[in-house]
């Protein structure tokens, strides 16, 4: 059976979804980071965490764009230019989720996190701020119809989900991959990352995550392909983040 059959038999649009009460509050994020950082030694400062007092809300609008509430992210590292690195924040996000589901993850060979010719923050993608941020989210139903290509090119101030994707699903949102499981949910492209499966800086797949059976799943897809079954997450940048 061909991944893409099995993929298919996993995933059903029978059930509405309505993720806002899914949502956690802001104190049960930072409760979430507090154990991430304690059990993997990111040395998040304690001051760093005083400082996240009132979670933005939704921004006008955005609820009829399917947006579904805010989140809490960390950018790791620095890109150089005085942003993180979003390809460092995702690795960290996913190696925590390696050690909290003991060993139950499959990482497709094509992405290394490890190798910058094999794996970037695609041209143009905002670059993500270091420390704390947060963004309003819509987790991908509203768009399964388009290819990731399509989509970049119909952002403005929204954009792809990048390192916010390995974070929410490993970090402050695991029950996210459940409903994945569950089928109450499309399984997720991340637009905001390019993928060079074999390597030489050659892109043109992005990262794909899947949930079945409790088994958290990282494979690639061509940007260029629409994937029934999985749809493709935005964020909106919340101000001041």
């Amino acid at each position: 059976m061909s991944p893409l059959v099995w993929l298919r038999n996993l995933y059903s649009k029978s059930q509405p979804f309505k993720g806002g009460e899914l949502i956690l509050t802001l104190a049960e994020q930072l409760k979430a980071w507090r154990k991430a950082n304690r059990k993997m030694g990111w040395n998040i400062t304690q001051d760093e965490f005083d400082k996240q007092e009132i979670m933005p809300s939704l921004a006008d609008g955005t609820v009829n764009q399917g947006f579904i509430g805010t989140a809490l992210f960390y950018g790791f590292g620095d890109d150089g230019s005085g942003h993180s690195d979003a390809v460092l924040s995702g690795k960290l996000a996913w190696d925590y989720g390696l050690r909290r589901r003991n060993g139950k993850i499959w990482q497709c060979e094509y992405v290394d996190f490890d190798k910058s010719e094999d794996i970037r923050l695609r041209p143009g993608a905002p670059p993500r701020p270091r420390g704390f941020y947060s963004a309003s989210l819509q987790p991908g139903k509203n768009l399964v119809n388009l290819t990731v290509s399509q989509l970049r090119k119909r952002l403005g101030t929204v954009t792809g989900w990048g390192p916010e994707g390995f974070q929410f699903l490993t970090i402050t949102h695991t029950h996210f991959a459940d409903l994945m499981t569950e089928r109450k949910i499309p399984f997720m492209a991340l637009a905001d990352y390019d993928v060079a499966p074999y390597g030489f800086n050659d892109f043109y797949d992005a990262p794909q995550i899947f949930c079945s059976n409790n088994i958290l799943g990282l494979g690639i897809g061509n940007v260029d392909r629409n994937y029934p079954l999985f749809g493709i997450p935005t964020l909106q940048f919340c101000n001041g983040s």
